[in-house]
């Protein structure tokens, strides 16, 4: 037998050694932290303890009865305004989802930004069993994020989430908070988002100064804020409050959060009466505003609907209202009314949408109407325009006189063939 016939013999006398399953080692069982040494001056303040499998959180409950009066606004207006969205059937950003409970929602947090920043207050407001109920949770210090994230059931069910500013800022910071704590907490759940800020600048262009928050409550809601610490203090009162117990200002916290969460509630109010209703208490500039983003939204006939009354009641007064109008007209068809209407647009108004009136004009007249002289005239005006107007950013200016030189040169080469240009 050759060695190599020997070798193979012994292998196969050999017992194959079965492979030892590795051990998988228990899970370490976390230790869930001790409460904080200030917990009694905290409850003294007014907080109440709450203990979950991760931990510790405090809260504070508020119950309003429906008639309960934030600025002009009664609380009990939101039954009315989830009513009107269900009866309107609209497609909007605004609209609640009716298959989750609506919840207004704000944070407080420890700063603006970066893996650092803890959000150290949570408030909500619900609609239950004829009152709201607000709940706010606060987080007792780091070791207890995953039992304040938890407290929240922002991982049990899924809500419609009012927020102001909260696309941007406080669902970002509820997701980077939850991907720090994603070893110990459940999924957080995907919600619908409602941004008030959104809608506020949509709403009330051209007509307010700055969007915050207390500025739309006292000039939109008759809201005004009397004993209110300035948003920057938060953080340092709330570090203050984990470093020496010290819970008396830290109720001002609350209270500036509370203050956040009944705004949303009513503006929620306002916002809805303005877009489904007209609302009396508007401007011709608020109602116009209204009926461009219903043309943003492609709900055209909503639109027109909402300019048409502007037009109505105020005419002229109100050009931005005809050059809106003017583009649903041109897409009907009904060119001698989009010209109408442009004509008043491109002489009242300035800057950006006076060039864009004396553009469409030029189209309407070129490719519609088909007199080019008129349409040459109208894309001289608007080059003027152009070229004479400061309010207009450099890349709209070298766009739009691009497009006007060619149409320049072309209506030249209808009108005056053979010529050179």
């Amino acid at each position: 037998m050759s060695y190599e016939a020997k070798m193979m013999a012994m292998k196969k006398l050999l017992k194959k050694k079965a492979p030892q399953a590795e051990e998988t080692p228990p899970a370490p069982k976390r230790e869930t932290p001790p409460a904080p040494p200030y917990e009694k001056r905290w409850l003294a303040a007014g907080l109440t303890k709450e203990e979950n499998e991760y931990g510790v959180v405090y809260k504070r409950t508020v119950v309003y009865k429906p008639h309960h009066q934030h600025g002009k606004f009664k609380l009990a207006g939101l039954l009315d305004t989830v009513e009107r969205w269900r009866e309107s059937d609209e497609v909007h950003p605004l609209a609640p989802d009716f298959t989750r409970p609506l919840v207004f929602f704000d944070t407080e947090t420890t700063g603006l930004k970066g893996a650092g920043t803890l959000i150290f207050l949570m408030g909500f407001i619900e609609y239950t069993e004829e009152a709201f109920t607000l709940t706010q949770y606060v987080l007792p210090g780091p070791d207890h994020e995953p039992a304040f994230l938890y407290a929240t059931d922002l991982w049990k069910t899924p809500m419609s989430i009012v927020m102001y500013n909260g696309k941007s800022f406080d669902m970002p910071q509820v997701q980077t908070r939850w991907t720090m704590n994603r070893n110990e907490l459940p999924p957080l759940l995907k919600h619908t988002e409602i941004d008030l800020l959104h809608g506020s600048k949509r709403i009330w262009k051209n007509e307010m100064d700055t969007f915050k928050l207390t500025a739309v409550e006292e000039e939109q809601l008759g809201f005004f804020r009397e004993g209110d610490i300035p948003g920057h203090m938060a953080p340092i009162i709330y570090q203050d409050a984990v470093k020496n117990g010290r819970a008396e200002l830290l109720m001002k916290v609350l209270l500036h959060n509370e203050w956040d969460i009944l705004s949303l509630v009513t503006l929620y109010i306002r916002s809805t009466d303005l877009l489904l209703q007209g609302e009396a208490m508007s401007s011709a500039n608020t109602q116009t505003n209204i009926g461009k983003w219903y043309t943003d939204l492609k709900s055209f006939s909503r639109s027109k609907d909402v300019l048409m009354d502007v037009i109505a009641e105020y005419g002229t007064e109100e050009p931005r209202a005809h050059f809106h109008i003017g583009f649903l007209l041109k897409k009907e068809g009904r060119h001698t009314e989009a010209i109408e209407s442009f004509e008043i647009a491109a002489a009242a108004l300035a800057g950006r949408e006076k060039v864009i009136a004396f553009e469409e004009l030029a189209k309407l007249f070129e490719h519609k109407v088909k007199e080019p002289e008129k349409a040459l005239h109208y894309t001289r005006e608007a080059i003027r325009h152009l070229k004479r107007e400061v309010d207009m950013t450099d890349k709209f200016k070298n766009r739009m006189g691009n497009e006007l030189m060619h149409r320049e040169i072309r209506l030249k080469r209808k009108l005056f063939p053979g010529e050179a240009h």
